[in-house]
């Protein structure tokens, strides 16, 4: 198995990041961002994804906390297609239903090398903490247009709003974890007719 790590630095006049990810680890993340609850979001995507994640970020969040949420799910995305490399022997496709408690979200994803995002949740609260819940979508809009990965989150129900976004979170990480996986079946072999992903 060939190592499957990448570290990549962004930096704007908005915020600076750098993470790192090992998408062979066991879930480890040394996370240091201005963002408490985004935090906590992360710690979800490496331990139930079993990736490894360092992420080391600033930004101008006496403003709000938009560009840095935004730009940590860019960086993430930069990160995670780099240490897929040429998609050869990829499973590419991954999916999970995550449930807390009350609420239940499902993510489907696809490193079709076409970027888009499709994500339907009815938030019952504007916020968690001082968290907008809105970001949620900027994150995974950055995410999905830097990682070139097509998917569909849907939060299928949910009366809390921590919930919501912590069963959002959860379920990426184990449907990323399926979609990273090599298929011993498909060594070098590309997951698609096209040849080409």
């Amino acid at each position: 198995m060939s190592e499957r790590t990448a570290t990549v630095t962004r930096n704007t006049l908005e915020s600076q990041i750098t993470i790192s990810v090992n998408l062979d680890g066991t879930g480890k993340a040394n996370l240091d961002t201005p963002v408490p609850f985004l935090n906590h979001m992360l710690d979800q995507i490496a331990r139930h994804g079993l990736v490894d994640l360092d992420i080391k970020a600033a930004g101008d969040t006496e403003i709000d906390d938009h560009h840095t949420v935004e730009d940590i799910g860019i960086t993430l995305g930069m990160a995670i297609a780099k240490a897929v490399g040429d998609k050869k022997g990829l499973t590419r496709y991954g999916h999970a239903y995550v449930p807390l408690d009350e609420a239940l979200s499902r993510v489907v994803l696809d490193f079709s090398g076409r970027p888009g995002l499709i994500m339907n949740v009815d938030f019952v609260r504007s916020h968690v903490g001082t968290f907008d819940v809105d970001l949620t979508s900027e994150f995974f809009h950055g995410f999905v247009n830097h990682a070139l990965v097509s998917m569909h989150i849907d939060n299928l129900r949910g009366a809390n709003a921590h919930h919501q976004v912590e069963t959002i979170f959860k379920a990426f990480g184990r449907a990323l974890r399926v979609a990273v996986t090599e298929d011993p079946r498909m060594s070098g072999v590309m997951p698609s007719t096209k040849g080409t992903l």
